[in-house]
């Protein structure tokens, strides 16, 4: 029996009965404190009360720090005498995982079966995976570790990258790699209970590389991207790794129920690197986004005649720039759609902005808004005395869409390579008010998290999770 239904048969049986009524007000109490972790529709999240806390990952990879990444706990709330402080830390067991994306157990697929409790935060050097447990909202436990040899020995697979739930309780997570760390890769299934339940796929055949992932079951559809093998990108980034095609350009539409590639896209020459792949939040559109990262171009799907259909429809130009042997491409890393389908944001990492895009008409963003936040061509603005370094990188919108959240860390090869003092100066997390009428952003002055400050030495800032989710995390079935 469903927990739903189970508290509509107990509330049933306490008609007068004081004892079972007590019971139930207790069981009704304890359901609602779940459910008002996860939202029916997405006008329930975008109508829900703001956030107040933020799970951020921080790692220490290639910093010289011989600490463990952890899970830093940030106040995001404006009236709280902590507002913009890290309030809670959790240190991971080990060194050198470099934690990147991590997931919940529920979001709404499972809304009122189950709650969303546990964050699952893998290591994507390491391969581990943690279990984080955020009963106490201000202070996660450790749950669970798994290791990776026991991810090796019973999938042959490595890497983990993005975290979904599924309504059925299943959390599937993408591997980028195989045990050598060579793709395709695949994706991982962890039962309820955190026990490693196998692959997901019936038949990979067509991949070639592995990336992100959406699935939406109403149109018997998952879309997945592409970046490279472990193996390539790990040691930084070459562009004679791209000339000989060790880098995706393919996005893949899946059969979800036959759990095998339908469909594949080859992005071409102005594709490369597709990565963050973005459904519409509303459960019955087919409109979706992918940014290709060298390339720098927006690409938006949706399905039309029995079909999947990609077209490009924002392009970034690269630019001249001082120092450089070719022009500077944007390097589109993240993106992220707001709750109501309105509005697009994305991040170029190099140049240094942030974009706003009116998506009204999907296959017609309208630029709304810009917003400068670092960068290497030299448009970095000052920010609390000092020029902000790094680039806009990672992106999270509150379930209102008032409020975007910017941390800079890519990867930390890659961050040595083109942001070397992002390892001794540490991330920053911005918070950026945005005009959800008519369009706009504006840099919060009263918020910034400076990673550099930490306890044990500068830290870099990557993916950002609110405890009653957010606009990257929820996919409603």
């Amino acid at each position: 029996m469903k927990r739903r239904d189970f508290l509509r048969s107990v509330t049933a049986a306490t008609i007068g009965s004081p004892a079972l009524s007590n019971m139930a007000a207790r069981a009704g109490d304890d359901h609602k404190h779940h459910a008002g972790r996860t939202f029916a529709t997405p006008a329930d999240a975008i109508n829900s009360p703001p956030e107040k806390l933020a799970y951020v990952v921080a790692l220490y990879g290639g910093t010289g720090i011989n600490k463990p990444d952890y899970l830093a706990t940030v106040d995001v709330d404006p009236h709280s005498k902590t507002y913009s402080q890290v309030i809670h830390r959790l240190p991971m067991p080990n060194v050198g995982d470099e934690l990147h994306h991590f997931g919940w157990n529920a979001c709404a697929s499972c809304h009122g079966d189950r709650a969303r409790r546990y964050l699952i935060i893998p290591g994507l050097v390491s391969g581990r995976i943690h279990v984080i447990d955020t009963e106490d909202p201000r202070a996660p436990k450790m749950h669970k570790v798994i290791e990776p040899s026991e991810v090796v020995r019973k999938t042959k697979l490595t890497a983990p990258h993005t975290v979904h739930c599924r309504g059925d309780g299943v959390i599937m997570i993408s591997m980028l790699g195989d045990e050598n760390g060579d793709g395709p890769g695949g994706f991982l299934e962890l039962s309820e209970k955190f026990e490693i339940a196998g692959h997901w796929a019936a038949d990979r055949t067509g991949m070639n590389y592995n990336y992100d992932f959406w699935y939406q079951p109403r149109h018997n559809v998952m879309v997945s991207s592409e970046w490279a093998a472990p193996n390539v990108t790990r040691p930084g980034f070459k562009v004679e790794d791209v000339k000989a095609g060790k880098y995706g350009h393919h996005l893949h539409f899946w059969d979800w129920k036959k759990r095998k590639i339908a469909q594949s896209v080859d992005l071409g020459e102005q594709g490369l690197i597709p990565l963050e792949v973005r459904f519409h939040h509303n459960p019955d559109s087919t409109h979706g986004y992918v940014g290709a990262a060298l390339s720098s171009v927006m690409w938006h799907w949706h399905k039309q005649n029995g079909n999947w259909q990609v077209e490009k429809v924002i392009a970034v130009d690269p630019v001249e720039t001082e120092g450089w042997p070719f022009p500077v491409p944007g390097l589109i890393t993240d993106l992220v759609v707001s709750m109501d389908d309105r509005w697009l944001y994305f991040s170029n990492w190099l140049h240094g902005d942030i974009r706003q895009y009116d998506i009204s008409n999907p296959a017609k963003p309208r630029l709304a808004s810009q917003i400068w936040l670092g960068g290497v061509i030299g448009k970095a603005p000052e920010f609390k005395g000092q020029k902000l370094g790094g680039g806009p990188q990672m992106l999270q919108l509150s379930l209102d869409g008032k409020r975007l959240y910017a941390t800079n860390s890519l990867f930390s090869s890659w961050d040595n390579q083109f942001y070397p003092d992002l390892a001794k100066n540490g991330s920053y997390m911005l918070s950026v008010d945005c005009d959800t009428k008519t369009g706009g952003m504006k840099l919060n002055d009263r918020f910034h998290v400076d990673f550099g400050k930490e306890p044990h030495g500068p830290a870099r800032a990557h993916e950002m999770r609110f405890p009653h989710g957010d606009s990257t995390s929820d996919i409603w079935i």
